[in-house]
């Protein structure tokens, strides 16, 4: 179940809200909240996967709540929905560009459209939701989107992305801004010059008249030439690198031209392609135009982030075969994945690797006051580790109740996707077994 917290005391949010939760009863519990304080605490106690933060509620300090979640952005990662009186509040919040927020609407944009994003987010929970489990899922993921000819949709799917990516440690802090730059300027192009054929000039002369985009957009996607078109974005994400497709509906456009002419810093819009090239590689158009591709280099086993809780521990260096702790030894430290790839080792045989995605080595042990079940060494000379004393943690955990829930909430989802893949095995196994015996049985006669 997937906790949702409205901050607001404006009853048309709340009964969006209410209604839109409703057609996912199993999935989505949702809590709405008018003090702040109350919300700063639920979201340091119950760490609730989407906050809904209504900045048209003057008794809501929503500054105060983002500061909150800034504060430890590894324990309350996640996604933001803001939502603002007008379309003037939303160009200013979309200036701050927070990564934690996945959509900025306004008050009437999210009447007419949070039910809709809900069921995106339904569909598509794990680029909101995953932490630490890729391994597990598996290393490689593709997949795609099929999006509508509207900014909002834009912004939301590269979010999914981009936040999905940062949030398994496979792209920095820096790249994360490159890429979103890049699926912005590029969807953004596919819209507006690709599905809706706005041209360089048209989109000159309606912005220097004083107009607004948005009602460009909308005035074009209303016309029965282009309001049944689409936007594709197709994902290949594998362990060394990332790669994307973005394709739209359009008669294409002449992208060699685009390419030769000079920067336009100078100019309002227009220079889509060329900041994009800057952060990507291999970015390329197919012949007709209205297909790019472009990918981009992972990161492998480095974190993002740390516990805010552990900032004010050492990062120990490791070097190759440096053994961490040992097989039968009582486990008095905890340990945090900071980089690298450390090796297990169970009665002096292999049994598994370690990386950042699985963030802590002996929390089992540690948690029981247990012995180390296993050896565990460094793979490799990049091996950073933070080693938290065990009654260094227990008092930080005193102090900071909401990362024992955290801790807790992590051990159960990897136990129950254990639990799942282990039963898959086995139906596996019964399947192979029956057919085998259904084999062995082939030349024995029935009895009559």
């Amino acid at each position: 179940m997937k906790k949702i917290i409205v901050a607001s005391t404006n009853q048309k949010i709340i009964d969006t809200a209410v209604k839109a939760n409703s057609l996912f009863p199993t999935f989505f519990s949702s809590i709405t909240m008018g003090d702040t304080d109350a919300v700063v605490s639920y979201i340091n106690y119950e760490m609730p996967e989407i906050k809904i933060l209504d900045y048209s509620s003057s008794g809501i300090d929503c500054e105060k709540i983002i500061e909150t979640i800034h504060a430890d952005s590894w324990l309350h990662y996640g996604g933001i929905i803001a939502v603002c009186e007008n379309r003037d509040e939303v160009k200013k919040m979309e200036m701050v560009k927070d990564n934690n927020i996945i959509a900025v609407l306004t008050v009437s944009d999210f009447e007419h459209n949070f039910g809709r994003l809900l069921k995106i987010l339904y569909q598509n929970q794990r680029f909101l939701f995953t932490r630490g489990m890729q391994d597990i899922i598996g290393g490689q993921e593709e997949g795609r989107f099929v999006c509508n000819n509207d900014p909002m949709d834009i912004r939301f799917y590269t979010n999914f992305l981009v936040n999905y990516l940062y949030n398994t440690n496979r792209i920095s802090l820096e790249d994360r801004d490159g890429l979103q730059m890049t699926l912005m300027e590029l969807l953004t192009n596919a819209v507006e010059h690709g599905n809706l054929d706005i041209s360089y000039e048209e989109k000159t002369q309606w912005l220097m008249n004083g107009g607004d985009i948005m009602e460009l957009l909308k005035k074009k996607s209303e016309d029965p030439k282009y309001k049944d078109r689409k936007i594709r974005i197709s994902y290949a994400i594998h362990e060394k690198a990332s790669a994307f497709r973005i394709e739209d509906d359009g008669d294409g456009f002449d992208w060699k031209a685009m390419l030769e002419k000079k920067s336009r810093e100078a100019e309002t819009h227009g220079r889509g392609i060329s900041i994009s090239r800057q952060y990507v590689k291999k970015l390329a158009y197919n012949e007709k135009g209205n297909q790019v591709t472009f990918s981009i280099a992972n990161r492998i086993n480095s974190a993002n982030s740390i516990p805010g809780i552990m900032n004010t521990f050492e990062v120990i260096n490791y070097k190759e075969k440096q053994v961490v702790c040992r097989q039968d030894e009582m486990s008095n430290n905890l340990f945090f994945i900071v980089s690298g790839q450390f090796g297990v080792f169970v009665n002096k045989k292999f049994n598994s690797t370690l990386t950042p995605n699985d963030m802590f080595i002996g929390e089992m042990a540690f948690l029981l006051n247990d012995r180390r079940t296993a050896t565990v060494v460094a793979l490799g000379n990049d091996c950073k580790l933070i080693r938290i004393p065990k009654t260094a943690f227990l008092s930080l955990i005193r102090k900071n109740p909401h990362y024992g829930i955290f801790l807790s909430k992590m051990l159960a989802q990897r136990l129950e996707t254990q639990a799942q893949f282990t039963y898959a095995i086995q139906q596996k196994l019964s399947e192979l077994q029956s057919e085998s015996g259904k084999e062995d049985c082939a030349d024995v006669p029935e009895l009559q």
